[in-house]
């Protein structure tokens, strides 16, 4: 595929292969983007923002909602393309299809309903005979740089919401998955979207990211990705809007009136989903006082059920790993922690890309698996004797994106809700759920700043302020 700026799909200089994770087999192949590709691509997008600025709430609803429908038609053709170049079952990409196709139309309606407000002004001292109202403006350019994990429906996420806040925006996907990204583009430009209001550059983050961010005609950029990355980006893009969403180590909390099925059938979804590449994975578990032997018990026989293999494979649960360098990272972290004192309770093999969904019991708080991200198919299981020793635990981090407990006690609930560190808050589930229209944002080092449509478009336009001067 080629790569798409200034109303063309364009060749580059050089070709960078797309591989299935899973033989290594080419799926395709795109442009190994240049910064001075970039800087063709931006000087494109000046009139493209200037054309979706002109453009009314309704036209580009109009837009994004023949888009949605577009992808719902292509639900089949996109779920593929994700399972060939990410590594998530069929199963899990045809969910993602579904969930981008929602975000879109989310998006859509939401470009209907950007509002301002009216101040009394007459309620300050001077404001006699002075009407005051603001309005929202598009930012301008916006950037959006997306991660492999979610290469559909994270890109939405955020080209959805700024196209309708009435900017253009430039996409740079993730270089393992960009195939996504470009069918996304080429979906948007049958819907009616002008050519001049996107571009699409693929290929290393290091040298385009960091392009991107350094040019002063982006306003704003929507960054999803690597607690480093993201601090880099900050440091390079100078007077800017910025939206983080970065890494986690999600903690569940287990309290002794906790159904355990319940908590392992929650634990097999959410820590293993997308072989663990997941941002709010469940990779931490801590069970609270007696429950822990009997909670390693049903965990393990329900992980071991997990079969992990070929993507495409109907009969495959977990798919491969996005690298095999990845894969053979997470055996490294699991091998430190059996040496520190861990036990494996359930897979910790490799093959490949594939990584078995794992178990770790007997897990310290210091140990790399526990209190870095793993970013892989391992949950690891950790014992506390008390609720106020596991929330200092789940707190015990840099990060802060998602948390989750399971109990029946409304008290204990509200203690966590209040206490816990994290911009996300789950009880009786595991930490990977989100609803694609609510707020979605990280604490600490788990980033800043809101997506979902209706608050990503706040964050993409800008305020004015308008003050009529009566007689």
């Amino acid at each position: 595929m080629r790569m798409f700026t200034q109303g063309q799909w364009r060749e580059g200089r050089e070709a960078l292969e797309v591989r299935n994770p899973f033989d290594n087999t080419v799926v395709d192949t795109v442009p190994r983007s240049t910064a001075d590709d970039v800087t063709t691509a931006i000087d494109g997008l000046v009139a493209g923002a200037e054309i979706m600025r002109r453009l009314s709430g309704y036209e580009r609803f109009q837009i994004l909602n023949k888009t949605a429908a577009i992808m719902g038609e292509r639900l089949e053709e996109l779920a593929t393309i994700i399972s060939r170049e990410e590594g998530k079952v069929l199963a899990e990409s045809r969910i993602e299809v579904q969930r981008a196709r929602e975000t879109m139309e989310l998006s859509a309606e939401e470009a209907k309903r950007i509002t301002g407000e009216v101040l009394p002004l007459d309620g300050a001292s001077t404001g006699k005979n002075k009407l005051g109202f603001t309005l929202r403006v598009p930012c301008g350019i916006v950037a959006a740089i997306t991660p492999f994990n979610f290469p559909l429906n994270l890109v939405v996420h955020k080209v959805g919401p700024a196209l309708a806040g009435g900017n253009a925006v430039i996409l740079k996907p993730a270089s393992d998955t960009p195939l996504s990204a470009l069918k996304l583009v080429e979906i948007l430009l049958e819907a009616g979207l002008p050519p001049q209001a996107i571009a699409c550059v693929t290929g290393p983050g290091g040298v385009i990211g960091e392009a991107i961010a350094r040019d002063c005609r982006v306003r704003k950029i929507s960054f999803t990705g690597s607690r480093d990355v993201g601090e880099r980006l900050c440091q390079v893009a100078g007077l800017k809007r910025v939206t983080m969403e970065l890494g986690s180590n999600s903690p569940l909390i287990v309290m002794p009136d906790a159904d355990l099925q319940q908590v392992a059938e929650a634990a097999a979804v959410t820590a293993f989903a997308n072989a663990g590449q997941v941002c709010i994975s469940t990779q931490r578990m801590i069970g609270v006082g007696g429950v822990y032997d009997e909670l390693l018990e049903r965990l393990t026989t329900r992980v071991g059920k997990i079969r992990a293999g070929n993507q495409l494979d109907a009969q495959t649960n977990m798919g491969p790993m996005v690298r095999e360098s990845d894969a053979r990272r997470v055996g490294d972290w699991v091998d430190e922690a059996v040496k520190q004192g861990a036990r494996v309770m359930v897979g910790g093999g490799r093959q490949g890309a594939v990584f078995e969904a794992t178990v770790l019991a007997d897990v310290k708080p210091d140990m790399k698996v526990t209190c870095d991200e793993v970013f892989g198919p391992t949950v690891a299981v950790t014992r506390a004797d008390t609720i106020e020793q596991a929330i200092a635990m789940a707190n015990d981090t840099r990060y802060g994106l998602s948390a989750a407990i399971f109990t029946k006690s409304l008290d204990s609930a509200m203690r966590f809700a209040r206490e816990v560190q994290s911009g996300n808050i789950h009880i009786n589930w595991g930490t990977m759920w989100r609803a694609d229209l609510m707020p979605y944002g990280g604490l600490k080092d788990s980033g800043f700043g809101k997506e979902g449509p209706k608050y990503a478009i706040q964050e993409m336009t800008e305020s004015k302020m308008v003050v009529i001067h009566g007689v």
